[in-house]
Parts: C-alpha cells; sequence; structure tokens
C-alpha cells in the first residue's frame, strides 16, 4: 500500500513512524515532511491547503491511503474537495470533513454541539465586537479565574486565563479590537473555570464505531512547574495514573459514546481522531476542548504505546470497517520530552545546525520543526524535537527521554527538566 502523511511536525513523524513498520506499506511519502521523516519515506513539498497539490500527489505517486496530521487543511475543507471529485472514490481518506472539523475549528461550534448532546462541560458565553460591552459586564460579574478562548484556530495558543479581572477585560478587547489571534479571535467565550487535573484521550472513528487509543497528559508551559507562557506542547506521559479503569469507563460513557452518536446524527462525514482535551473535577471527566486529529507531543508517546498495525486501523477508518478490528496496546510507560529553540515561544531563530550523538539508542528521536540542508539537520521551528523513552514505569521511561536530550545539541536548546514532575508525587 502506497501511503501519504500531510504535515510536518513530531505527530506526523510518529505516524510515519509507525506505518513505517508495517509489512503491508510499499511506499511511504509525508507531504512537506521535516529532516527526520526523509529517513522513513520521501519527503514531497506542496501546500497541505490546496486539494488540488495533494490530488497531484495522490495520482503521482499512485496513493491508496491518505493520512491528515494537521486540523488547518481540515477546518479548510481540504477532504471534501478531493472526496467530491469522482476521480478519488476508491482513495481511502483518514481526516474529518469540514462540518466535522467545526468541533475544532469554532468553540462555539463545539460549545453547541456538547449541549446538544449532554456532553459535560463547562458553562460558556460568546462575545464579539458587536456585544463587546456586555463581555465586559459579564467579566465583572464573574468570580476568578477568568478564562478566555479566541473562537478559531490559533494554534493551540488561543487562552488566556487570569485572576485579575481588569486583566481579563483588556484581554478581552486585545483578542477581538486588537485581532490578537486574528480572525480567530473576532469571537471569544469567556468560559466558566473548573479547578482539576488535565489529561487528553484519544480515539479513531469511523462516524459510527470507534476504538480508544491510549490516554496521555501534556505539559503547555513553557517552565518548570508548568510556570510561563503557553507552548504548543514542552512535553507528554502516557498512560496516566489517575485515569483508572472506573474513570475511563465514565469518559467512555459520558464523552466518547455521546460524541460519536452525535457525530451520526449529525451526519457528519467523519472519518479520522477525536482528541477530547478533559479535566477530571473531583471523579468526575469534563471537556475542555475537541480536536479533530491527534495531538502534538502527545502523539509521540501515543503512537509508540499502539502494538497493532497502524496501516490496520487508519485503513478500517476510512472505509468503515473499525468494528472488524482489534486494537493491542502495549502496556509500557512513554514519555517524551520537546526540545526547543532558545526564545520560543517568543521570537526564535531558525537555521542552527543540530548534533545528534550517535550513541543515542534507547530513545526514539521525532522531528517536528526540523529541515535538512546542505547535509545538515537544522532547526526550523520553535519546537524542534521530542524525544521519546519507553519504559516499565515513569522513571525508566523519563530516564531514557531525558538521556536523549544529553545527546542532542545546537545552538541555544531549551527544554523542561520536570515533565512527568505531577504525576511522580501521585506515585506513578
Amino acid at each position: 500500500m502506497n501511503v501519504l502523511v500531510i504535515g510536518s511536525g513530531g505527530r506526523e513523524h510518529a505516524l510515519a513512524w509507525k506505518i513505517k513498520q508495517s509489512p503491508r506499506l510499499t511506499n511511504l511519502f509525508i507531504a512537506p515532511g521535516n529532516g527526520g521523516t526523509k529517513d522513513l519515506g520521501t519527503n514531497i513539498s506542496l501546500d497541505i491547503n490546496d486539494a488540488s497539490q495533494i490530488m497531484q500527489a495522490v495520482d503521482e505517486h499512485k496513493i491508496d491511503l491518505l493520512v491528515f496530521g494537521p486540523e488547518e487543511p481540515l477546518v479548510r475543507g481540504v477532504v471534501d474537495k478531493i472526496k467530491t471529485d469522482p476521480a478519488y472514490s476508491n482513495l481511502l481518506i483518514v481526516g474529518p470533513s469540514a462540518t466535522g472539523a467545526q468541533l475544532e475549528g469554532s468553540k462555539q461550534f463545539a460549545k453547541d454541539f456538547m449541549e446538544k448532546y449532554g456532553i459535560p462541560t463547562g458553562k460558556a458565553k460568546v462575545f464579539n465586537k458587536q456585544n463587546l460591552e456586555q463581555g465586559l459586564q459579564f467579566i465583572s460579574d464573574q468570580k476568578p479565574p477568568f478564562v478566555l478562548k479566541a473562537d478559531g484556530l490559533a494554534a493551540g495558543k488561543g487562552v488566556l486565563i487570569t485572576e485579575d479581572a481588569d486583566e481579563a477585560k483588556e484581554n478581552l478587547k486585545d483578542l477581538i479590537l486588537g485581532k490578537k489571534f486574528g480572525a480567530a479571535s473576532a469571537n471569544v467565550l469567556v468560559e466558566e473555570f473548573l479547578d482539576g487535573i488535565e489529561l487528553s484521550v484519544f480515539v479513531v472513528t469511523d462516524g459510527k464505531d470507534y476504538k480508544i487509543l491510549p490516554e496521555a497528559k501534556d505539559y503547555k508551559r513553557i517552565g518548570e512547574n508548568d510556570t510561563g507562557l503557553n507552548t504548543g506542547g514542552m512535553g507528554a506521559i502516557s498512560p496516566v495514573i489517575f485515569a483508572d479503569d472506573t474513570f475511563m469507563q465514565k469518559v467512555e460513557e459520558r464523552v466518547i459514546k455521546p460524541t460519536v452518536d452525535g457525530i451520526a446524527k449529525e451526519g457528519m462525514d467523519y472519518h479520522g481522531f477525536i482528541f477530547f482535551g478533559l479535566i477530571k473535577v473531583g471523579d468526575e471527566p469534563y471537556v475542555i476542548e475537541y480536536n479533530v486529529r491527534m495531538g502534538d507531543p502527545e502523539t509521540e508517546v501515543v503512537i509508540p504505546r499502539l502494538k497493532s498495525d497502524l496501516i490496520d486501523l487508519l485503513e478500517a477508518t476510512a472505509n468503515s470497517t473499525l468494528d472488524q478490528v482489534e486494537l493491542s496496546i502495549d502496556p509500557d510507560t512513554a514519555t517524551t520530552v520537546m526540545m526547543v529553540a532558545g526564545g520560543y515561544p517568543e521570537k526564535y531563530e531558525k537555521g542552527h545546525t543540530i548534533q545528534v550523538d550517535p550513541s543515542l539508542k534507547d530513545s526514539i528521536v521525532f522531528h517536528a520543526g526540523t529541515a535538512f540542508k546542505n547535509g545538515d539537520i537544522v532547526t526550523n521551528g520553535g519546537r524542534v524535537m521530542a524525544i521519546t523513552g519507553l519504559g516499565k514505569d515513569l522513571e525508566t521511561a523519563l530516564s531514557k527521554s531525558y538521556d536523549g536530550v544529553s545527546r542532542v545539541k545546537w545552538e541555544g536548546k531549551n527544554f523542561r527538566k520536570d515533565i512527568g514532575f505531577d504525576l511522580k508525587a501521585l506515585g506513578q
């Protein structure tokens, strides 16, 4: 089978890494890929938001299975454009339609969906330029902390939380009037703050059936002890100690099943991943957000725990036969530590040469923001590499991750030294 993975980050490298292991694979292509994916298959330079360019690549390379990594082409309706062309009626596609992708593309759409199908989530109101004054008054009437979320896609950074009402009001004005996240913050949700511990749960679904993948916990803040600015993610752990069988049964019954049932009832063309951003409040699960793709860096700990053939799973997702597939998960712990460019998540430099010690063997290096130039791997983004370790317990896996981190060098590299600190305290 010829497979094309769309995207260029650590998530796509991890998917490609697992696909490469399948005996069913003939040729693997990644578009546009990065400095690491070139060792697994062929990188293709194209605009991932341009359906015509993707279809041209499908034709040229005789692609059987097309897998979308990032959310933007999904929200832009690239899948719809490909599927409406009869020439691609036999192409297997993993990625939802634009309607399904609105679960991530619009926070308001997602909130309305959750309310309609009785899925537990925090209460929220939406404000924009027309009712900004009402939004400011609404903040005055609420108790802190104040949670503000850009309605649209903001690369995982569109959430602002503060204890101060005046700061929250300034944030609301900056989001709407200052266009902090461009069109994504034209509408802003002011949401009820839920106090608990967060985790991510992932499923693949063909729109009627689903398979639950390993859960994970990621670390968004740039600084130790979850301080500093939000990032796209500084590390992740799987499994998660507080997501025991009892809690996960609640997640399935109260969150996953009604979501997939809702997708079916709404008639969404949905063949792909659902990422449930959850918070455990007491012993109860609440949905913070939906994503319509795998998370990053969570993919870098979820996919290494998957024992099943990924091509089998993706094919069944695309052709609506998930009920016929068995899923096998490795019980071991996976950890990943994200290495980032100096200055990230604010201004940072690109183009620094990366040196990987050839003795690095006990961990897996997933490239994120890298490129291959003039025979060297160089930094090409804020989040540069994720170093994943596998072990029988958290300590073993983390030791492998951090040992790997010590063997990768470039000018200005930065990383958090405390990934998993909270789970250690809980005894994982």
